[in-house]
Parts: structure tokens; sequence; C-alpha cells
């Protein structure tokens, strides 16, 4: 009983000992350039509060209800989240192995063997009994810090995983959103293509009428028609292009291609007219992307302690206790019981720089996750950048696109009038009309412009991925 409480204050002192002590560099995050704030921020960005688009939930940025309902959809059932999960599992074992390395490892075995040997020519035949249980303990000290590291490394990669989850969630998001979207700007110019075909085609039974009774020409005629097929043509591809669409939307929600339910009209789809985009700072702390690359240099920078440890000597202890008799009846009586323990040291001596060039490649590999790090971060300020400009040149142009739309329409009834009161030719009715058509489907796309900037301005201040 002395030998064994020795034994176990002396592993006690040793993982004492051993707890404090690590080489290799303790990570500490890296000062980026950070600016004031984004380029492309208007002074009504500027004077809105500093809480950024980004920090809120998307339910309360996407507020069609049959929107949302694709969203949650797809968070449950698209493949590309589905397997960012099943890597964070990996990465979790990962982890618990590699964790498993810093403790030691005990093992419990037991054995019972009967032998006859036979009869020789100097001795008789003779029965042996061995049956034996026993303990094993095997364990090499975490005494530099060698499975600590490489703890911290697998915890880094975990991070790092989780992280890459959450950007592929944002993505999603902003997919969906902007494929939805996508998808009502075609419906609303088939609801364009549709009306102004029956409309010319109304037209061109006027203008049939009048030609028949030698109130015009035939010219007019064909140039009623030509009305009629500007404004037939283009149904066939937009419902060409609604199915595909349509398809594409039933992938990302993890479903066979079908029809998608509608919601909202685009025109009336509720958003924000002015876009908070926040402290650049904070957008350290909210892109998933840029967590997910410090996660990755954190990971890189433990590696160095995991590859510097190897210079310093490997400490194992061993220890087994137990039984050993030859009768089962008297195995666990005390003259049967055995123990052993022991300790050894290994210190490389001659590695032909294997070691140092260990060393050496964990160095350059941080580097490289440094580096990275803080690309992503640039990046990150540029798309914000693109982005809010391109917000704010979209909903300008959707205005321009408008008034051109009132203007046109306007410009064809004119047109219209003039031409039943015999003040001006077909032609002019054909090019006012050709106008007007080609200004709403204008504005349709304008309008559709403007909904996906937000989406994308949305993602890119580091928005979709809160639950």
């Amino acid at each position: 009983m002395t030998k064994l409480r020795a034994l176990l204050m002396g592993i006690s002192l040793t993982m004492l000992l051993t707890a404090g002590c690590a080489v290799g560099p303790n990570y500490k995050r890296p000062s980026v350039d950070v600016p004031g704030m984004y380029r492309g921020t208007t002074p009504q960005d500027a004077a809105q509060p500093a809480e950024s688009l980004g920090e809120q939930k998307w339910w309360e940025v996407f507020q069609d209800k049959q929107l949302q309902e694709l969203i949650h959809t797809a968070l449950q059932q698209n493949y590309d989240v589905r397997i960012a999960a099943t890597r964070i599992l990996q990465a979790q074992a990962q982890l618990g192995i590699t964790r498993a390395d810093q403790l030691p490892s005990v093992s419990a075995g037991a054995q019972a063997v009967n032998e006859r040997n036979p009869r020789t020519k100097f001795f008789p035949p003779f029965e042996t009994n061995a049956n034996q249980v026993d303990v094993s303990l095997a364990w090499e000290l975490d005494f530099w810090g060698k499975y600590r590291r490489a703890t911290e490394a697998a915890r880094g990669n975990l991070l790092a995983t989780e992280w890459a989850r959450q950007a592929v969630i944002s993505r999603l998001v902003s997919d969906v959103a902007t494929a939805y979207f996508q998808l009502r700007a075609l419906d609303l110019q088939l609801e364009i293509s549709k009306r102004t075909l029956a409309s010319r085609q109304d037209s061109l039974r006027l203008t049939q009428t009048l030609a028949n009774g030698g109130a015009t020409s035939m010219l007019d005629v064909r140039q009623a028609e030509q009305l009629v097929s500007t404004a037939a043509e283009t149904i066939p591809d937009l419902e060409r292009r609604i199915e595909q669409q349509e398809n594409f939307l039933s992938t990302l929600l993890g479903n066979n291609p079908g029809p998608i339910a509608r919601g909202t009209r685009l025109t009336e789809q509720p958003h924000v007219p002015e876009i908070p985009p926040g402290l650049p700072s904070d957008l350290l702390e909210r892109r998933p992307d840029i967590r997910e690359a410090e996660a990755q240099l954190i990971a890189a920078n433990a590696q160095i302690g995991v590859a510097k440890a190897a210079y310093f000597p490997q400490i194992s202890l061993t220890a087994t206790g137990g039984y050993q008799s030859s009768a089962l009846t008297s195995l666990f009586t005390g003259p049967a019981g055995l123990w052993s323990f022991g300790g050894s040291l290994v210190q490389p001596l001659f590695s032909g720089g294997r070691i140092r060039s260990g060393v050496k490649f964990t160095e350059a590999r941080k580097q490289e996750a440094l580096l990275t790090y803080q690309q992503t971060i640039q990046q990150a300020f540029r798309g914000v950048s693109d982005e809010l400009v391109e917000y704010h040149k979209d909903r300008e142009f959707r205005r321009f696109q408008e008034q051109l739309a009132l203007s046109a329409q306007d410009a064809a009834q004119l047109s219209e009038m003039r031409y039943r009161g015999g003040a001006a030719s077909y032609l002019e009715v054909l090019t006012n009309e050709t106008n007007y058509f080609t200004a709403e489907l204008g504005l349709a796309q304008a309008q559709s412009n403007e909904l996906v900037g937000l989406v994308q301005l949305y993602q890119a201040l580091g928005g979709g991925w809160q639950q």
C-alpha cells in the first residue's frame, strides 16, 4: 500500500509539473489595417446608427413569408450545409483523438495457460498451470507541451470548420434570396409581356378593321403585326428561364427540380431604403470567413509548438500491477501479487535536420495562414465597398428607369391618340410602343437588381448565418 501511494503521488506530481510548460509561441491576434469607414458610404449611411444591417437576422431582412419558408427548407435540406455539418463531426472526433494523447493509456489483461509436457528420456511427463491478471499503464509525459499544442491546433481546426459551416449558411441564404428575387423578376416580365401582347393584339384587330374599310393602309397592318410578334417572341424565352430558375431554386432547397411557390410581388417586396453598414472594425467579428481564417491561423501557430517539442527528450512512464499464480484458488493471495514501475528518457541526437526542417515548415505554414487572414480581411472590406456602391447605384438607376417608363408610357398613349386622330403615322406608334415595352422590361430588371444588391450587401456585411 505504501508503494502504491508513493506511485500515485509521483504521478500526481508529474502531472502538476507537466501542466505549465509548453514550447512554441502563444497566439496573439495580429494587428490589421482597418479603415475608419467603408468606401462607398453616403452621408445618409454615415448618419445611420452604428448597428450594421449584417447584425440583423435574415428573417428580419427578408420579410416575404414564402421566401422565409424557402430559406428554412434550404437550411434543413441543402447538401452543402449537411456536408459542412459532417465536417464539424469529423473535427470534433479528431479533437478527441488528439486530446487523448495527453492522458495515460491503461489496459487490463487476463491469461490462463495449462500445459502438459510428454515423457522424455530424463524427465517424466508433467503438467503446468499459469494464471495471471494484470493492469498496465503507459504514459508519455507531455513535459514540453507537444500534445497540448496539438490539442490547441485541433481545437482551432474544429473552430475553423464551425465557422466554415456558418459561411456556407450565409452564402446559402444569399443564394436562395437572390434566386427568388430573380424568379419574381422573370414572373413580372412575363406578366408585362402577356399584357402587352393582349393589348397589341387588340390594336392589330382595330388596324385590320380600319384597313378593310380603307381608312388606313396595309403598311400599318404589317407594322401592327410587328408589335404583336415582338411581344409574343419574349414569352417562350421567359417561360424557359422561369422553369430553369425554378429548377435551380429546387436544387438549393435540396429537392428534385419542380415548381416553386410564390409570395409577394417583386414591386411590393419590403426592404429598408437606407442601409446602415456599421463600423468596419466590427466586420472582423461578424464575417464567418474572417473568423474561419483566424481559426486556421490559431491552428497553424500551435503546430509550431508541436514541431519544437521534438528538440527535447521524450519522457515515458510504464507501470504494471497484478497477480500471478499456478492455481486459481490462490491467484489473489498476497504472495501472488506482482508489480513493476519504470521510466525512460529518449533525447534526439542526430536526425539529419529533420526536426529543424519541421519547425521551419510549421513557421512557413503559419506565415501563409497569417497572409491568408489579412487577405481575407482586405477582400471583405473591398466586398462591402463594392456592394455599397452597387446598391446605391442600382437604386439611382431604378429611379431613372421609373421616370423613363412613365415617359415612354405617355409617349405611347399620345402616339396612339394621334394615330387614331389621323395626326400621325403608325410608324410613330410602332416606335413609341416598342420603347415603352423595352422600358417596362428594363424597369422590372432594375427593381430586381436593387433587391439582389441588397442581398449581396447583407452577405458582404456578414449577415445571414445568425440563427
